[in-house]
C-alpha cells in the first residue's frame, strides 16, 4: 500500500480544521492505518489525540519541525491506537521559515520526511494553519503516487467565502509546481449552525460557484462534537453523537477519493 494524503485547509481560524482532521483520522483508523501530520504551531490536533497541553515541554525536539529539519518522521511518531499514529506539532513550528531559509529546504521536505512510511500506512492526514504561510503550502505540495487530496474547510461566512479562492489558486499553484497528484476533494460546510437561514443561500451560491465541489455532509454544530476535545474518543458516552456527521463525511471522502482514483486508471 501507499498512502493517500488529504490535507485540511483555509486561510481562516475557526472552521474546525484540527476537529475534522483528528475525527477524520480516528475513524479511518477503524479499519485502516493513519499517520496524523499536525502542521499547526498552536498544536491543537497534537492536544486532541495525545490529551497534552503543554505542548512545547511535552514534544520538546519530538515535532514535525524536527522530522523536516532531519528529512525523516520516523523517530518523531506518537502512537496513538494500534492503527493510528502522530507526529506532532508545538510553537517552534512558526520557525519552520528560518528554517528553511537556512538549511535550504524546499516545499518539497515534508515529501522527502515522508517518503520512509509512505508504504506503512493507508492514509496520512494534515491538519493546516488558517493562514497561507510554508506551514499550509508545503503540505499541499507533498507528493504521493496513491494522490494527494485538499478537504476545503467552509463555516459558512462570508469572511470564509472570501477565503476559498484565494486557497484554491495557492492548490493549483502546489499542483502545477510540486505536486501533479494534487486534486480538491471537495468543500466541507464546517460547525453550520442549521438554525441560520443564511446557510441555503451558502450552500446555493457554493454550488453555482464550484459546481460539484460541496460534499453533501454538512458538520452541524453540536455541544458533544465540542466537548471532544475534552472526552476524548475513549469511554466517552456521547461519542456516538458527536461522530454523527463525521461519519457520512469519512464515507463521503472515500467515495470520492475512490472515483478519483478510479477515472485516473481509465
Amino acid at each position: 500500500m501507499t498512502a493517500k494524503i488529504v490535507t485540511f485547509g483555509i486561510s481562516k481560524g475557526g472552521c474546525s480544521k484540527s476537529t475534522s482532521s483528528g475525527v477524520t483520522a480516528y475513524l479511518l483508523s477503524k479499519k485502516e492505518k493513519v499517520l496524523c501530520i499536525d502542521m499547526d504551531g498552536q498544536g491543537n490536533l497534537t492536544s486532541f489525540l495525545t490529551g497534552e497541553f503543554d505542548i512545547c515541554n511535552v514534544f520538546e525536539e519530538q515535532t514535525i519541525l524536527e522530522a523536516i529539519k532531519d528529512e525523516d518522521v520516523r523517530p518523531y511518531i506518537v502512537k496513538i491506537n494500534e492503527n493510528l499514529d502522530l507526529v506532532p506539532s508545538n510553537d517552534f513550528l512558526a520557525t519552520l521559515p528560518h528554517l528553511m531559509y537556512q538549511e535550504g529546504k524546499g516545499l518539497d521536505a515534508l515529501t522527502k520526511a515522508l517518503n520512509p512510511v509512505m508504504k506503512q500506512y493507508d492514509w496520512i492526514i494534515i491538519d493546516t494553519p488558517p493562514s497561507l504561510s510554508e506551514q499550509t503550502v508545503m503540505p499541499l505540495s507533498t507528493y504521493s503516487e496513491a494522490g494527494s487530496y485538499s478537504v476545503v474547510m467552509f463555516d459558512g461566512s462570508m469572511f470564509c467565502y472570501y477565503a476559498i479562492p484565494k486557497f484554491l489558486e495557492i492548490v493549483e499553484e502546489a499542483r502545477r509546481r510540486y505536486n501533479p497528484t494534487l486534486e480538491v476533494a471537495g468543500i466541507l460546510f464546517a460547525i453550520i449552525d442549521p438554525r441560520a437561514k443564511e446557510i441555503q443561500s451558502m450552500k446555493e451560491l457554493i454550488d453555482e460557484e464550484y459546481k460539484g465541489l460541496r460534499f453533501k455532509t454538512s458538520i452541524k454544530r453540536k455541544a458533544s462534537t465540542r466537548r471532544l476535545p475534552i472526552n476524548g474518543f475513549e469511554n466517552n458516552q456521547e461519542l456516538g453523537q458527536a461522530l454523527e456527521y463525521y461519519r457520512l463525511f469519512v464515507r463521503e471522502l472515500k467515495k470520492r477519493v475512490r472515483q478519483r482514483q478510479l477515472k485516473k486508471q481509465d
